[in-house]
């Protein structure tokens, strides 16, 4: 064993809650530690990070991690941290977004070699087996209604109401824990501070199943700038599939984190020791306006999901739209990056019927498309050198559009200063 698996977390602040003796069992021999993923959508957020680093660490440390996939629990759907009830999902969606999903764990986790390599398992393998009558008779006597009622994710639902199905999910998740512990010697479950109820609820019919010891751990949750968390169901998530997120608005996410989240995320999220953050902290309370901290973590984590190369051009489509950029960079770029770089700037659309009567610049920006409010505000600008066509400053107010000027057959890029950038697409029709 290479550290003190607790230890780091502790000087990473990543405990939230932790059972009495956890420790002292992984000090004593390698243990194996599981944490589920309901697969409720077709890729996991930067909410899942927290949770995938607590099994990166442990397996760091020499202990064998469990990746535990929600085939079947993903049809219940987990009622903690939720206001409502889940929306259900077919089997057919709740299996493609699993195989999705199971893709990106291999990006942190060592899944090859050695004794302490990670394995990723479906609940739905044991769930789909097992009869009702049976499970209520052998597994539902276990916990009382009282025991299960006391359970924040329940508590919290019982004004609005809980149906039966995401009331049973606790004894869904305690299965599988004793099922794990049974079958793979899991004795540690870890999750987010969300899941301390489920996950207890494990333990103890862990204990009244078998009369096995096993263990719990959670962690902070990530949340939102308005509280909430970064869960797979809910709006304004980052997340890790960069065709939901692309790979330069998740290196933006990370590198305009602000001062106060960052000196948390660095610790979460990074691999770096305890002496190579602090020293990086200290550097960065020196020259916040470096960003260091926000520059170091957001390269690691962009490398580390979508690759250097993704990561690069991350960086040079930011020194396009901040630092002036090339005509090269913009004219190599295909529709899709033009679409992601441009995401949340102001966009319009001209057909190609206009285009093909190749309409002056002051009629395209001024008339078809409201870059501009006035033919004469946008020849003022031309004239005064302030007008840039795919990364070309423009000077002629008369100067005529074609599709020869089109980036990937059907983008214009204009650039009004040195900020205002508008996307102009060419659409087929009339």
């Amino acid at each position: 064993m290479n550290v003190n698996f607790i230890e780091e977390l502790r000087w990473r602040g990543m405990i939230q809650d932790i059972m009495p003796g956890t420790e002292e069992a992984l000090l004593a021999k390698t243990c194996s530690a599981y944490i589920g993923f309901d697969p409720t959508a077709p890729s996991l957020t930067v909410g899942n990070l927290v949770a995938i680093m607590l099994l990166v660490h442990f397996q760091r440390a020499g202990h064998k991690p469990f990746v535990l996939m929600g085939g079947a629990t993903g049809m219940v759907g987990d009622p903690s941290g939720k206001s409502e009830e889940r929306k259900q999902m077919s089997l057919d969606t709740i299996t493609h977004n699993l195989e999705h999903q199971k893709k990106q764990f291999y990006k942190f986790l060592d899944f090859d070699n050695g004794e302490s390599k990670a394995e990723m398992l479906n609940n739905f393998d044991w769930f789909g087996q097992i009869k009702l009558l049976d499970f209520l008779r052998d597994v539902g006597k276990h916990l009382t209604l009282n025991y299960m009622m006391a359970k924040d994710s329940v508590k919290s639902r019982m004004e609005t109401g809980i149906s039966f199905t995401e009331f049973s999910y606790q004894l869904l998740q305690g299965y599988d824990f004793y099922h794990l512990n049974k079958q793979h010697a899991v004795s540690l479950q870890m999750g987010g501070s969300d899941q301390w109820g489920n996950i207890t609820a494990g333990t103890e019919l862990i204990r009244r199943m078998s009369g096995a010891e096993a263990f719990a751990l959670t962690s902070p949750l990530l949340v939102k700038a308005d509280g909430t968390k970064f869960g797979k169901s809910a709006e304004g998530n980052v997340w890790l599939d960069a065709e939901l997120t692309s790979p330069y608005k998740f290196y933006q996410f990370w590198l305009n984190s602000a001062d106060a989240e960052i000196a948390k995320f660095i610790r979460y999220f990074s691999l770096l020791n305890q002496q190579e953050v602090e020293s990086l902290e200290a550097e960065h309370q020196n020259a916040p306006h470096l960003r260091l901290l926000q520059k170091t973590l957001a390269k690691e984590l962009t490398v580390r999901i979508h690759g250097l190369e993704a990561y690069e051009k991350a960086i040079k489509s930011a020194e396009f739209l901040f630092g002036g950029g090339s005509v090269e960079f913009l004219q190599a770029l295909s529709a899709a990056d033009l679409i992601q770089l441009f995401e949340g700037l102001p966009q319009f659309q001209i057909s190609s019927a206009e285009l093909a009567i190749q309409p002056d610049i002051l009629e395209l920006l001024a008339v078809k498309t409201a870059v501009f409010t006035s033919k004469g505000e946008a020849r003022k600008l031309i004239e005064g050198g302030g007008l840039i066509l795919n990364k070309v400053k423009l000077i002629n107010p008369a100067y005529k559009i074609s599709e020869a000027d089109l980036l990937a057959s059907r983008y214009l890029v204009v650039q009004k200063g040195k900020k205002n950038y508008f996307l102009l697409e060419v659409i087929q029709g009339v």
